[in-house]
């Protein structure tokens, strides 16, 4: 079977295609900035995107994701015009967001498909969108912060009355 991962199309032996896709990722493709949180879907540390939503890659399977293009933290940089760096990743750093780390693949994406859909959020959007990502290190305000940042560094005009 054949999936498409961060724009480049990869064979999947048939016999991993019901397996978890967050460990086709990591053992079978060698994606490992998708992480393992908790396997039932409500950490969010496994976060991707499928064809530009945020999904759990360890409740969805290569089957579900065939015919769609999926994205991991590692491709997130090429899915923003002429940057190293996607805006979400860029204000992490200038936020100073992580602490362990272990939680921020998934935190990052989950808040660039909100940033997608939804170029000026208010802290009640943030909040709930991002209510599904959980962070051990409690850096939500951080978070919220850089979402916001990356907000407006995406779409200034659309983000003068959402600071």
């Amino acid at each position: 079977m054949d999936i498409t991962v961060n724009g480049r199309s990869w064979q999947v032996d048939d016999t991993v295609a019901d397996s978890p896709l967050l460990w086709v990722l990591r053992d079978e493709l060698g994606l490992v900035g998708t992480k393992f949180g908790c396997g039932v879907g409500t950490c969010g540390a496994c976060t991707v995107h499928v064809d530009g939503e945020a999904v759990r890659s360890c409740q969805t399977t290569p089957t579900d994701v065939a015919g769609q293009d999926v994205t991991t933290i590692e491709g997130l940089a090429g899915t923003a015009p002429n940057a190293n760096l996607h805006p979400v990743q860029q204000a992490w750093i200038d936020h100073s967001v992580p602490q362990c780390g272990y939680c921020q693949a998934g935190q990052i994406m989950s808040a660039a498909a909100l940033l997608a859909e939804n170029p000026a959020p208010s802290d009640r959007d943030i909040d709930r969108d991002m209510s599904g990502n959980l962070c051990r290190c409690g850096t939500y305000a951080r978070i919220r912060s850089a979402i916001k940042q990356a907000a407006r560094n995406i779409s200034p005009s659309a983000n003068q009355d959402a600071s």
